[in-house]
C-alpha cells in the first residue's frame, strides 16, 4: 500500500482510497497567441508538473465533539514526471483546503478534479471537506452562511492537516465564493498553521456585498432556491431516506428566512466580515482574484490599499463569477501559474520572487458593444506596484441641467425631476456584472448626463463617484447611477454602478426615513472598474431610482429630485490613469485536465437557458422569468437540476412586488427515482414581505416527506 494512504492514525477512519491516474504532459505548455508566456513563470518553471499522477483518498477528520466531516484528498502518486532535485522519496508537502457546502462527492466532483489536479501534480496534497451537515459530513447543518461553527470546525481542520504524517505543517486554504469567503474569515483568527491563503470571487463585507443585499439592499436570486436544494439532500451515493438522515437536513428552516429578518447591517453580518479597524489586524499573505463581472470584486481594492500588516497580491480580469480558466467571457489565462508560485513562496518556502513583481495586474477593458453574449472581452493587462495606482487623479465632471457633464459647475442651482418607474432595470443585469444589455431602455426613464466626445483616449482604474445633490416626495427612495459609454453609433454598454439607499445615507445599521422635499447630500461610490473610453466616445452617469428585478422596489409612488450648482454641486468623480502602465504582465494559455472517468455534466442552472421578459400594456404588469437545467453523470447514477424563477410587479403598485420560484434535483439510482423540490414564494405589500417555502421529497413517484415554512416580516427600510 502506497505509504500516502496511511493517513489519519488512529483518530480519523479511511472509507475509501480511489487511484485516479493523470498522465499530464512533460512540455511546457503552447503558447497562446494573445498572450504571451509569463517571464516570471518562465524563469521559475511554476508550470512544469513534478508528479505525475493523482489519487483521490476519501477519509474523515474528526472534531473535538465527535462529528466527523468528510474530506477527498487529493495526493501525488506514482513516479515523478521528470528528475527533480527538489523531490525527494520521502518528501513532505504542504496541504491547501478548499471548505465548502456543495457536496465534493457529487455537485462540485468534476471541478474539483480539474482545480485541484493541477496542484497535486506540483508537490501539493489539497483536501476538498464538506461543511458539518452538508454534502457527506456529518452533523447538523449550519441555520446560515459562513457560521461560528463553520469557522470552529475550519480551525480543527487546518490544525488536522497539518498534523499528517504526509504535511510538512503548512497549510493554505483557497476558495471561489464561498470558499473564499471562509477562507477570509479563518485568516482572520489567524490558526497557527495557516501560512497563506487565495481568496477568489469573495469579500469580506457581509452585508454589503453579498447576494441577500446587493449594495444593502434587498435582492433574490437562484441562490436561495439552489442552497435551499443542496442543504436538503442527504449524501451521495446512497441518498438514505430514513428518518435519522432527513430530520437533521430535510427538515432544517431555509437560510432566506433567516436574512429576511436581517435588512440591515449589524452584527449578524458584522460577525463575519472585516471593516475599519479590523484590517490593521489582518495579518495572513493573501492572494485576491476577481473579475469585472463579479458582484464581488470591490474587496480586492480593499484589501490592496487597506491591509498593511500582510502581503497582499491580486489580480482582476474582465470574467464574470468563474474561476480564470474557465471564464465566460475571455481572455482565460491559466491562473494556476500565479497560485503555484505564491504556495511555492509560502508553503514551500521558495525564493521565487513572488513579493518583489508588482502587487496588482488588471485588465483594463476597451469598449465593446453591449452583449450579453460576447465570447471575449477587448482590452491589455497593466501590472501596478500599489492600488491606487501612484499615478492616478482624479477628473471631476459636473451635471449640468442641459443634460450634460462639464468641467465646471452650473453657475446657477436649478433641479430636474424623475418619476419613480419601479420595473426598470433588467438590461443593468443582475449583480453589477452578468447580462448586460444596451442601456437605452433603462436611461429613457432616467436622468441621464453626457460628456462632450472625447478628444482622446481615456482610461479609468479604480472606484468612480457620484457625489449627488437629491430630495424625494416619499418617505423611502433608492438611488441608483450607472457609468456607460457612449459609442458614435447611439449605443451604450454599461462600465459600472452601484445603488445607495436614502434610508441608509448616514449609517447602515440605522436607517431612518427621509424627510420629503429636504435637500440630502448622496454619495455613490460606484463598484471597482477598469475601461479605457476611445476617442469620440461620450461619457455617461445615469441616474434612476430603480433597478430590478435585480433589487426589490420601494413601496411608495413618487418624483425625486436632482439639484446643480451651488456649493456642492452634483458632479462625477473619475479616477483616471495614463494609458501606458509601470509594465504588462503576460499569462500562460489554460492548461487542459483530463476529465475523471464516468464523471459528465451538461448544462448550467445559471446562467439560465431562457430569460424572458413581457409587459402587460394594458394592466402595466412587467414579468421576468428564466430557467435553468443541468444533468451530471457518475458512476452511481444521475443527477438532473431544474431552477425556475418569475418576477412580477407593476408600475401603478410598486408595493406589491413578488417572486415565485421553483426547484428540483431528481436522483436516478438503479431501480430508485428520488426527487427533492422546492417552491419559493416572496411578496410585500407597503409595511410587510410575506414568505412561504415548501420543500418535496418522492421516492418513485411517491410521496415519502413534505414541510413548509410561513412567515410575515415587516419591512425595514426596504
Amino acid at each position: 500500500m502506497n505509504r500516502f494512504t496511511k493517513l489519519a492514525g488512529a483518530a480519523a477512519i479511511l472509507i475509501a482510497t480511489i487511484c485516479l491516474q493523470l498522465y499530464a504532459r512533460t512540455h511546457d505548455s503552447p503558447p497562446n497567441p494573445a498572450q504571451e508566456q509569463s517571464h516570471a513563470a518562465t524563469i521559475h518553471g511554476a508550470e512544469r508538473p513534478t508528479f505525475e499522477a493523482v489519487k483521490i483518498v476519501q477519509t474523515w477528520i474528526p472534531m473535538k465533539d465527535g462529528v466527523r466531516l468528510a474530506v477527498n484528498l487529493y495526493m501525488p502518486s506514482g513516479p515523478l514526471a521528470q528528475p527533480a532535485t527538489n523531490a525527494q522519496p520521502n518528501e513532505k508537502f504542504p496541504a491547501i483546503l478548499e471548505y465548502l457546502p456543495y457536496r465534493k462527492d457529487d455537485w462540485t466532483l468534476a471541478r474539483d478534479w480539474q482545480l485541484h489536479s493541477y496542484f497535486v501534480k506540483r508537490g501539493y496534497v489539497t483536501a476538498r471537506v464538506d461543511i458539518r451537515g452538508t454534502g457527506a459530513s456529518e452533523g447538523n447543518p449550519p441555520d446560515r452562511e459562513y457560521s461560528d461553527q463553520e469557522q470552529q470546525d475550519g480551525l480543527e481542520v487546518i490544525d488536522w492537516l497539518s498534523k499528517q504524517p504526509w504535511s510538512n505543517g503548512n497549510v493554505g486554504m483557497m476558495g471561489i465564493s464561498w470558499g473564499g469567503f471562509n477562507a477570509i474569515q479563518i485568516a482572520r483568527l489567524r490558526p497557527p498553521a495557516l501560512k497563506a491563503i487565495i481568496a477568489m470571487c469573495a469579500t469580506e463585507d457581509l452585508f454589503h456585498d453579498d447576494i441577500h443585499y446587493i449594495d444593502g439592499l434587498m435582492h433574490v436570486d437562484e441562490f436561495e432556491l439552489g442552497m435551499d436544494m443542496q442543504v436538503g439532500l442527504t449524501p451521495a451515493p446512497n441518498f438514505p431516506t430514513d428518518e435519522k438522515s432527513l430530520a437533521t437536513r430535510f427538515d432544517a428552516t431555509p437560510w432566506f428566512l433567516l436574512y429576511l429578518h436581517q435588512q440591515r447591517d449589524g452584527p449578524f453580518w458584522q460577525r463575519a466580515s472585516i471593516s475599519g479597524a479590523q484590517y490593521e489586524q489582518y495579518k495572513v499573505p493573501t492572494f485576491m482574484i476577481g473579475g469585472f463581472l463579479d458582484g464581488y470584486r470591490d474587496s480586492i481594492g480593499r484589501f490592496l490599499s487597506r491591509v498593511k500588516n500582510a502581503p497582499v497580491k491580486a489580480l482582476l480580469g474582465p470574467w464574470n463569477h468563474s474561476f480564470p480558466d474557465d471564464a465566460q467571457p475571455g481572455p482565460t489565462i491559466e491562473w494556476r501559474v500565479e497560485a503555484t508560485r505564491w504556495w511555492d513562496y509560502w508553503l514551500k518556502g521558495k525564493q521565487n520572487h513572488v513579493l518583489d513583481e508588482p502587487r496588482f495586474e488588471v485588465y483594463m477593458r476597451h469598449w465593446y458593444p453591449p452583449d450579453p453574449n460576447i465570447a471575449e472581452i477587448p482590452g491589455d493587462w497593466r501590472a501596478e506596484n500599489s492600488f491606487p495606482p501612484a499615478n492616478a487623479h482624479t477628473e471631476t465632471l459636473y451635471l449640468s441641467p442641459n443634460h450634460s457633464l462639464r468641467s465646471s459647475a452650473p453657475p446657477a442651482a436649478d433641479s430636474e425631476q424623475l418619476k419613480y418607474v419601479p420595473s426598470i432595470g433588467a438590461e443593468a443585469g443582475f449583480w453589477w456584472g452578468d447580462f448586460t444589455t444596451d442601456q437605452r431602455p433603462i436611461d429613457a426613464f432616467s436622468l441621464v448626463y453626457d460628456s462632450e466626445p472625447l478628444d482622446k483616449d481615456t482610461a479609468i482604474l479604480g472606484w468612480p463617484k457620484a457625489l449627488l445633490q437629491v430630495s424625494s416626495t416619499a418617505p423611502l427612495a433608492d438611488w441608483f447611477a450607472r457609468l456607460s459609454d457612449v459609442a458614435p453609433d447611439g449605443t451604450v454598454t454599461m462600465v459600472t454602478g452601484a445603488a445607495q439607499s436614502g434610508a441608509q445615507r448616514d449609517s447602515r445599521s440605522n436607517p431612518t426615513d427621509l424627510v420629503p422635499g429636504q435637500i440630502y447630500s448622496l454619495p455613490i461610490e460606484l463598484h471597482l472598474t477598469g475601461w479605457a473610453f476611445q476617442r469620440g466616445h461620450r461619457i455617461r452617469l445615469a441616474i434612476s431610482n430603480a433597478l430590478w428585478p435585480m433589487i426589490w422596489p420601494t413601496p411608495f409612488p413618487m418624483t425625486t429630485s436632482l439639484q446643480f450648482g451651488g456649493a456642492a454641486a452634483s458632479r462625477l468623480e473619475l479616477p483616471l490613469v495614463p494609458l501606458e502602465p509601470p509594465a504588462r504582465p503576460h499569462f500562460y494559455a489554460p492548461e487542459e485536465t483530463p476529465p475523471l472517468d464516468n464523471v459528465k455534466s451538461e448544462g448550467d442552472t445559471w446562467p439560465p437557458q431562457v430569460w424572458t421578459e413581457t409587459h402587460d400594456l394594458l394592466t402595466g404588469i412587467t414579468r421576468i422569468s428564466w430557467i435553468g437545467d443541468d444533468a451530471s453523470q457518475y458512476p452511481w447514477g444521475r443527477l438532473k437540476d431544474h431552477e425556475q424563477m418569475t418576477y412580477v410587479l407593476g408600475d401603478a403598485h410598486p408595493e406589491k412586488s413578488s417572486i415565485h420560484a421553483e426547484g428540483s434535483t431528481t436522483v436516478e439510482l438503479p431501480g430508485r427515482t428520488l426527487v427533492w423540490s422546492v417552491i419559493l414564494d416572496v411578496s410585500s405589500d407597503l409595511q410587510n414581505f410575506y414568505y412561504h417555502s415548501e420543500r418535496h421529497l418522492t421516492e418513485n413517484g411517491k410521496l415519502i416527506r413534505e414541510k413548509s415554512w410561513d412567515d410575515k416580516i415587516p419591512r425595514d427600510h426596504q
